[in-house]
């Protein structure tokens, strides 16, 4: 086993299936399977999900939201995504706690890294909501922070693409793929892997970057093994 606990962090588009809006339970039934399985190779796993599909903050904010509220309300959505994600695991027979940036009793409990070791070590998956708990920080910047904040051995950023290109692979045909990049390189080429501050957070506190297609069945299990996917950005 390559990796002993890792954070995965995935967008709440994804989640909403081909329309990217709600929540499709095929899509949330495929994510828990996958969740499962790599935890059964005896992995510890955090997760953080995205709201995307039900709100965002910033496009609130285009449509005359106040940005600290349209932030809040995005909060709010990663925390219904991570109650499905959560009720699916159970439905299965695994064990997964919410904890929240934002204190939401009697629903899930407020996120503190001890706590989130703790359910960990003890066989939750531990699924982290709320963002970081304050606006003008993205889900990106949530998952840097939470995978930094218990120690995890990598980020993995599960997308729809296999990895980091010079360009839109879905746009052009002649996009290359990188297999490696340091921190620096990525930040010269200009590569919109994570935004910058949560980018900037994974390089100050050495936390090598996984950038994977999550759409693949048991692609997560075989990175956990120790198998080359996607792309890592380490320093």
């Amino acid at each position: 086993m390559k990796y002993q606990r890792i954070l995965l962090k995935i967008s709440g588009e994804s989640l909403g299936g081909k329309s990217a809006q709600g929540i499709d339970t095929d899509m949330l039934d495929y994510f828990a399977t996958e969740i499962k399985s790599a935890q059964s190779k005896g992995v510890q796993i955090g997760v953080v999900i995205g709201g995307g599909n039900i709100f965002r903050g910033m496009q609130g904010a285009k449509h005359g939201f106040d940005r600290v509220q349209g932030d809040y309300m995005g909060m709010l959505a990663t925390t219904i995504n991570s109650m499905a994600l959560q009720g699916q695991l159970e439905a299965m027979g695994c064990k997964a706690v919410v904890l929240s940036g934002l204190a939401i009793d009697p629903i899930c409990e407020k996120m503190s890294a001890k706590k989130a070791i703790h359910y960990l070590e003890n066989g939750y998956i531990v699924i982290m909501s709320g963002g970081t708990g304050n606006p003008y920080f993205t889900t990106d910047s949530a998952g840097a922070l939470r995978a930094i904040e218990i120690n995890a051995d990598v980020l993995l950023k599960g997308t729809r693409v296999d990895g980091v290109y010079d360009k839109d692979p879905e746009k052009h045909s002649d996009a290359k793929k990188f297999n490696t990049l340091t921190f620096d390189q990525a930040y010269e080429k200009g590569l919109k892997i994570m935004d910058m501050t949560a980018f900037t957070l994974c390089k100050e506190n050495n936390m090598s970057i996984i950038v994977f297609d999550m759409n693949t069945k048991e692609n997560l299990s075989k990175i956990v093994e120790g198998q080359t996917i996607g792309t890592i950005i380490s320093k």
